[in-house]
């Protein structure tokens, strides 16, 4: 398993981190067996596996339900997991409490946190000054999606710009492990890339990051019916899945399935009981 010095090794020697978003144990071990470099346990499963409308719906005990199933599929790989809305922004005492559960149950190898508020940087130095590593989140944040006004870019104007960079500096020189950039403009990722010394992961913000996460089910095309701009599909599982349950229908309605190979069968008649 990865540690957080070797994700610095990496950025140092210029080797792509691979990062997958994933939500349970089939997925997860899929991704281990692909020899994924992280997972991320995102909140976003709050949409893409739970059905609801934003992220701010997902409560700490979703994390840790679905954290815990990540770690048996893929306990060899790196793991780091949400902290849900409002479970660090109440106050440091309540936020180091949940870190703690989330941490602990979880057995996990990192939290991670979005932003860059002067209470955020307390707590990322607090975490990991008590030893559990925090990758911070910066640009697009879904937990802050209403205060940002919809899911849009950010980081397009110089002085926007400017505090973002300022913002990635500030989560460095606090102790965040890595930072994630999400829809951020490819040159200002490459600039942020270049400034700090812990690893970006991006999503949305090109190529010039230190590495790049995606989501399974937008990987697979599984269950979701867009796809932002920035997602690069690799199978189809909507069309293939969709078609693989209509013949199985099929087969049932037309007593196709189950075959005698699907079937237990008794050896001989005498072995049957009798009917009268």
């Amino acid at each position: 398993m990865l540690s957080v010095l070797d994700l610095k090794h990496m950025k140092a020697n210029k080797e792509k981190i691979s990062m997958v978003t994933a939500y349970d144990y089939p997925s997860a071990k899929q991704a281990e067996q692909a020899g994924m470099d992280m997972i991320l346990v995102g909140d976003s499963l709050g949409m893409v596996v739970l059905g609801y409308e934003s992220t701010v719906e997902v409560q700490l005990e979703d994390m840790i339900h679905h954290a815990k199933a990540v770690k048996r599929g893929a306990p060899n790989t790196f793991t780091a997991v949400d902290m849900p809305f409002m479970s660090y922004h109440i106050s440091l005492e309540d936020s180091l409490r949940n870190a703690k559960k989330l941490f602990q149950e979880t057995n996990a190898q990192s939290l991670k946190v979005e932003g860059a508020s002067d209470d955020i940087l307390i707590l990322i130095r607090r975490l990991t000054e008590a030893g559990i590593p925090v990758i911070a989140h910066i640009g697009l944040t879904p937990q802050s999606v209403n205060v940002l006004g919809g899911f849009k870019v950010q980081g397009k104007d110089k002085d926007a710009g400017q505090k973002l960079l300022d913002d990635a500096k500030k989560v460095a020189e606090h102790g965040a492990a890595a930072l994630v950039l999400e829809c951020v403009p490819k040159q200002l990722a490459t600039m942020v890339s270049q400034s700090i010394s812990i690893p970006t992961i991006g999503i949305g913000a090109g190529v010039d990051c230190d590495g790049q996460v995606l989501v399974y089910h937008d990987i697979l095309k599984y269950g979701v019916d867009r796809l932002p701009k920035f997602v690069k599909s690799y199978a189809d599982f909507n069309d293939h899945g969709t078609e693989a349950l209509k013949a199985y229908m099929s087969d049932v309605k037309q007593e196709k399935f189950p075959t005698d190979a699907h079937s237990f069968l008794n050896k001989s008649q005498d072995s049957l009981p009798d009917t009268e």
